[in-house]
């Protein structure tokens, strides 16, 4: 069992462990440094205040995992409710280069996640189900859906399976 203690040791272990995966996760889905830097540093402190005991260290990592992302919705849905300025104006869609990551972004949020989660991270559909709190068959399922998406729009993959 983990208990993170303001200042303790595991917090401190947790932070050096895991800071670069949270910051990853909240750049990947904000676009953003700022927001990401602003997110982790919301993650850490809620850490922090969390009273919560912790099976091992993959629960705490699943822990800031879920709450990095429900912080990122969070972000993007004040974010869209904000009056933006329109951008400038963009090439055709046929100008466009897509890179990969690009293309994972576009994906829905749901997809999205379980892509960058088992393909960047190394989680199996198993593991991100329990961290996302689904069932390994819509993880698959929203897996597949990204993986044909991501076909359309850069050709594919090398690696077919999961």
């Amino acid at each position: 069992m983990t208990v993170i203690q303001n200042g303790g040791d595991a917090f401190q272990a947790a932070f050096t462990q895991y800071t670069d995966t949270v910051f990853r996760i909240a750049v990947h889905n904000t676009r953003s440094i700022a927001d990401a830097e602003d997110i982790t540093q919301e993650v850490f402190l809620r850490l922090l205040e969390c009273r919560k005991v912790f099976r091992d260290s993959e629960h705490v990592k699943a822990w800031l995992i879920r709450v990095t992302i429900n912080l990122c919705k969070n972000h993007l849905r004040d974010r869209s409710r904000e009056t933006l300025v329109p951008d400038a104006p963009q090439q055709s869609e046929a100008a466009q280069t897509h890179t990969v990551l690009d293309a994972v972004r576009a994906l829905p949020e749901d997809q999205r996640n379980a892509v960058y989660l088992h393909y960047y991270e190394g989680y199996t559909a198993r593991e991100i189900a329990a961290i996302l709190g689904s069932t390994t068959n819509t993880v698959l399922s929203r897996l597949r859906r990204a993986r044909e998406a991501l076909r359309e729009t850069i050709g594919g993959f090398d690696d077919e399976t999961i």
